[in-house]
C-alpha cells in the first residue's frame, strides 16, 4: 500500500473520530453562588464556680511538714463536702515537698546556706455548683489551715450544648444574609452548597472580689459572677437557583 493511500487512512479516522461529550455544567456554576459569614454570639450566666485552695506549711523534718498540710487538706475537702461539693467536684492538684535553707554568715565573712527545715504543699481544686456560698467556703477554709487560694473562676457543665445553640443561630444568620443579597439582586436563592464551621473559644467569666470592711473579718468573701462570653460563625455558600 501505498505511503499517499496510508495518510489518506489515518486523516480519514482522525476525522471520524468523535469529540469527547461535554459534562453540563452544574447548577452552581451556571447560577453562580452567593457566599455569606453568619454569625451569633451569646452570653450565658455559669451554672458552677471552682476555687483552688492550698495549704502550705513548714516543718523540721519532711513527715513533719507533709503532715500538716495533708491534715489541713482532709479538713478543708471535709467541709467542701458540707457545702454540697461531691467527690467528682473536688481534685488535688499538686503536692510539693522541698527542702529550706538559710543563709549563715561564718566567722570569715563568708556566707553559707544551711538546712532550715521543709515546706510542703498541698493544693486542692473544688467545684461548686451553689455560686452562692462559694465566698463563704472560702473564708471557712482559712479556719481550717488554708493560706493560699488561687484561681477562683466559673463556667458552664454543657458548653457543647451552648456552642450547638450558637451554630443553629449562626447558620440562621448566614440564611438571612444570602436571602437579602438574593433578592437585592433580583435572583432567586437556591440551595446550600458548603457549610463551614471553624471552631471557637469561649471566654471564661471573670470573677470580681471586693474587698470586705476591715470589722467583718469573718464575712464571706464577696464575688460576683459575671456571665460567660460565646460565640460562633458558619460560612456558607448558597447557589443561586436559575
Amino acid at each position: 500500500m501505498s505511503r499517499t493511500l496510508l495518510g489518506g487512512l489515518a486523516l480519514l479516522a482522525l476525522v471520524a473520530t468523535p469529540a469527547p461529550a461535554q459534562q453540563p455544567p452544574s447548577p452552581s456554576e451556571a447560577s453562580g453562588t452567593i457566599s455569606v459569614i453568619g454569625r451569633a454570639r451569646s452570653e450565658t450566666p455559669p451554672d458552677f464556680a471552682s476555687v483552688e485552695i492550698g495549704v502550705e506549711a513548714r516543718g523540721r523534718t519532711p513527715g513533719a511538714a507533709l503532715d500538716a498540710t495533708s491534715e489541713a487538706a482532709r479538713k478543708i475537702i471535709a467541709l467542701a463536702g458540707g457545702f454540697g461539693v461531691g467527690e467528682g467536684d473536688v481534685g488535688t492538684t499538686s503536692v510539693n515537698l522541698q527542702p529550706v535553707t538559710r543563709s549563715v554568715r561564718r566567722p570569715d565573712g563568708t556566707v553559707d546556706e544551711a538546712p532550715d527545715g521543709y515546706r510542703a504543699t498541698n493544693q486542692v481544686r473544688l467545684r461548686l455548683a451553689d455560686m452562692g456560698r462559694l465566698g463563704d467556703l472560702m473564708r471557712r477554709t482559712l479556719e481550717l489551715g488554708a493560706n493560699r487560694i488561687d484561681g477562683v473562676s466559673f463556667g458552664l457543665k454543657d458548653p457543647d450544648a451552648v456552642q450547638a445553640g450558637l451554630r443553629a443561630a449562626a447558620m440562621r444568620d448566614a440564611a438571612a444574609q444570602a436571602a437579602g443579597l438574593a433578592e437585592a439582586a433580583g435572583v432567586k436563592l437556591g440551595r446550600v452548597v458548603s457549610i463551614e464551621s471553624p471552631p471557637r473559644e469561649e471566654r471564661g467569666a471573670m470573677a470580681y472580689a471586693a474587698p470586705a470592711p476591715m470589722r467583718a473579718r469573718k464575712a464571706a468573701v464577696p464575688l460576683a459572677a459575671g456571665t460567660i462570653e460565646a460565640s460562633a460563625e458558619v460560612a456558607a455558600r448558597f447557589a443561586v437557583a436559575p
